[in-house]
Order: structure tokens, then sequence, then C-alpha cells
């Protein structure tokens, strides 16, 4: 899987400041976007199941029940060893009764070969996985723009789903009043295809607060 090279984030970081001055501003006091920098240090599986226990949670809860899961597991969070599991041992570590059969339909559908999970990333179009993911249970759009971004390094993913992708697009510009996900998702238009890189910046201007 190709990295994103600086020299290429940069190229994004100019179309995104040269359609939005408020962006180019921001953007000006803040690093590098690391999308896509970096090799993930999580397999496909894994980093999906993360992304699932991460849905409506805090980072530090999330991180808790991940490592308890982790540790469950011995050691490795694969599909052969999660399948081993009940719900009920999910449920001991924190994992939710919803989020448990969202993480053990997943184990299904990569053992059984439905959707070959390890291979994703060989997929250029995003819809085509987003479509696949979203097809099993509990598997909803935030938590495969989550993987899209930041497993495969995908560039062009606009989570307006994401509350603090709206919060830091409202501080970013400004704004006197919330703004909806479906006037975001026209607002994000002329940033393609570097959407991505703007979600994150949005996620800076929060971060920052």
């Amino acid at each position: 899987m190709a990295l994103v090279s600086a020299q290429k984030m940069k190229k994004a970081i100019a179309h995104i400041s040269s359609v939005d001055a408020k962006m180019a501003t921001h953007i000006s006091n803040h690093p590098l976007c690391t999308i896509g920098r970096t090799p993930s240090p999580e397999t496909h599986f894994e980093s999906l199941v993360s992304s699932v226990i991460s849905q409506q949670l805090a980072i530090k809860a999330a991180m808790t029940i991940h490592d308890r899961l982790k540790d469950l597991s011995g050691g490795t969070i694969t599909p052969a060893k999660v399948a081993k599991l009940k719900e009920v041992d999910l449920r001991a570590v924190g994992v939710s009764g919803a989020k448990a059969k969202t993480i053990l339909g997943l184990c299904n559908a990569a053992l059984s070969g439905d959707i070959a999970i390890n291979e994703l990333h060989l997929i250029d179009d995003d819809e085509v996985i987003f479509d696949q993911l979203t097809s099993l249970w509990g598997i909803g759009p935030w938590t495969v723009d989550m993987f899209m971004m930041f497993q495969l390094g995908r560039l062009d993913i606009w989570p307006t789903g994401d509350l603090g992708v709206r919060r830091g697009w409202e501080r970013i510009h400004k704004l006197k009043e919330e703004i909806e996900p479906k006037a975001l998702e026209l607002k994000g238009e002329k940033f393609r295809p570097y959407r991505s890189v703007v979600a994150w910046y949005c996620w800076r201007a929060v971060d920052s607060k």
C-alpha cells in the first residue's frame, strides 16, 4: 500500500488553500497532515474492530477496551481468535452488546470470505469499499470513513457525520450557527480530491480550542 509523500500532501494543501482563504490561514498554523504518511501498525481487521469500539466513545475509553480485547485474544486481534469468543466475553471487557454483535459479524465475514478484508487496500474505488463494509450489521458510514482515512490513507473522504469535523469547520470559518451535515457535504465539493485533509485540519481546530 503506497504511502502519501510529503510532496503530495503539500500539493493537497496548496489546492485547499487556493480555494478557501480561511482554511489556508488555519493550515498555516498547524503541521503537515499525517493521513497516509506512515504505515499503519494494525491489520485491516484490527483497524475495523478499533473503529467499531471507538463509536461514540472518548479516545481514552476506546483504547482501554481495545487493549483489554487484545489481551483477551492472546495478544493479537484476528478474525480466528475473536471468533472463538462469545458475546459475554466481549461484554466483560467493556464492549457493548451491539458492538459485540458487529465485531462477531465482521469476524464471520472475514472468515467466510464474504469480504476480503486484508485486500481492501487493493480496491481503488472508495464507494465499493464503503458499500461492502456498510452491508455488515452495525458498520455505518462513520466507521468506514475512519477506516478509509486512517488505515487505507484515502485522501478524499468527507466525514460530515463527525461532530468534530463540523465544529472545527464552524470554528475555522467563524460561523455563528451550527452547520448541518448536508450543508457541509456541499461545502466540501471544492476540495476534491483532498477532503480527508480538510477534515484532518478541522479536527485540529477543535483540538486547539
